[in-house]
């Protein structure tokens, strides 16, 4: 069958996606972009936050237009909004035709073959089954010069904000031979930059090995060949450990540069959250981790209008983000989801109150951006080249310091002809809040 694949979410859940289109593809699907010619849809969604329910809900409607009126005979949806709304939506919905939940995304090809013979299709394994062993190569989307590699799924921290735990399950280690195994193939298949994501990689191990082994990990990916940068992903603070600094300095194919996502620095607030850490400890460990490897990039996240978050506290969260300038900052307002503990809390914030108190963080994060910026402006940086800008001779690529999706770029001037997945040197030039401006050195390439 024709297959359209639509993969909503974080990257967690692109690399779910990936899996699923690997599957399809190995049992003899084609993968199309034209919904006006797929006989079969898939969806995976996201339910993390409000705004992520809605795309889902709103996607899985336009879609089932095409269920109803075109060539599609199977609208099969995925995800943890499949997971947590299971029934609804086969109620509510009723073109939908395969709900699987998120531990049985490996049944896709079972799914649609079943759904297009106008059989009704269910599939929900325990969240906390071991993460499944594909028999197939993942499908890479991201343009083949850099990956997802997601070394765990999920939770066991239970903030209590957060409904991925329900979702995704206790947290579960994929074993380490299976992902130097899969790093390999995507080397094999051009990949140069490795990003290791889960809901927590700090803790990557403990329930196998018996011990946080994060740091064995990554030695073993620093060893295969064609892989050029490894960046790590969703460290939190109070996890990060002496080994992990050491072979982070240790090995040159790791990125200097953390995700710590740290959501308040008010420790009423944090306490709330059930965060288990506390603004002192993370002055530490960022204290530690610049001490240690100077040059490191730190990014964090934050959530703003919490329950009982008051005046005072969004003072403090401000006046700590002034304080510690960290190098990357994303801030979202608080969302109250179903069966966690915060949407029941008393004194929940207006939205107005939670949108103002995110402008006020992103402008100060603004100006702290620039200044951080300026101060690049003639150091000579590594690039990975990810694109050309149409019609002029200058392209659009990443350093070290920049996550792919959340981060900014380099905007590169060049009389070379660069390629995507390009490593080339260039002198910084200028500078904006979020983005740099720059040019090829002399010797441009190693």
């Amino acid at each position: 069958m024709k297959v359209l694949f639509v993969s909503l979410g974080c990257d967690k859940n692109l690399v779910d996606s990936e899996e699923m289109l690997g599957l399809l593809a190995a049992g003899g699907h084609e993968i199309v972009d034209d919904e006006n010619e797929a006989e079969a849809i898939v969806i995976n969604t996201c339910c993390f936050i409000h705004d992520a329910r809605q795309e889902s809900i709103e996607t899985i409607l336009e879609m089932a237009e095409y269920r109803k009126n075109g060539p599609c005979r199977s609208l099969v949806v995925t995800g943890c909004l499949a997971q947590r709304y299971q029934k609804e939506i086969l109620q509510e919905i009723p073109e939908v035709d395969a709900v699987l939940g998120t531990s049985s995304y490996t049944d896709i090809v079972e799914a649609i073959e079943a759904s297009s013979q106008h059989r009704t299709y269910q599939s929900y394994r325990s969240i906390d089954a071991p993460v499944p062993e594909l028999q197939s190569r993942r499908l890479l989307t991201t343009g083949g010069h850099f990956g997802y590699l997601k070394i765990a799924e999920g939770c066991d921290k239970h903030c209590t904000y957060c409904i991925i735990p329900r979702l995704r399950g206790n947290y579960r280690s994929v074993p380490m031979e299976r992902l130097t195994e899969q790093a390999r193939q995507m080397a094999e298949q051009g990949v140069k930059e490795l990003v290791l994501v889960a809901q927590e990689t700090t803790v990557y191990g403990r329930d196998l090995y018996g011990q946080k082994s994060l740091h064995i990990l990554l030695r073993k990916l620093s060893e295969i060949p064609g892989i050029r940068w490894i960046r790590v992903l969703y460290c939190y603070p109070e996890e990060i450990y002496d080994d992990l600094i050491r072979v982070m300095k240790d090995e040159p194919k790791i990125c200097h540069y953390l995700d710590l996502p740290i959501q308040h620095a008010s420790d009423r607030i944090l306490k709330r959250m059930g965060r288990r850490t506390s603004r002192q400890d993370i002055v530490d460990i960022v204290t530690k981790l610049r001490q240690e490897i100077p040059d490191i990039v730190l990014r964090t996240s934050l959530i703003t209008g919490f329950p009982g978050e008051t005046q005072e506290d969004h003072e403090e969260l401000m006046s700590f983000v002034d304080e510690i300038e960290f190098d990357r900052l994303g801030v979202f307002t608080y969302s109250p989801e179903d069966d966690t503990p915060a949407a029941a809390m008393p004194d929940q914030i207006p939205e107005e109150i939670k949108e103002a108190r995110r402008d006020d963080l992103m402008a100060l994060q603004q100006e702290i951006s620039a200044e951080k910026g300026e101060q690049q402006i003639g150091r000579e940086l590594m690039v990975l080249i990810e694109g050309q800008i149409s019609g002029e001779s200058a392209y659009i690529g990443r350093t070290y310091a920049d996550a792919p999706k959340v981060d900014g770029y380099i905007f590169v001037q060049s009389g070379e002809l660069l390629v995507t997945g390009d490593f080339v040197r260039v002198r910084v030039t200028g500078a904006m809040e979020y983005d740099l401006i720059g040019e090829l050195s002399d010797e441009f390439t190693e």
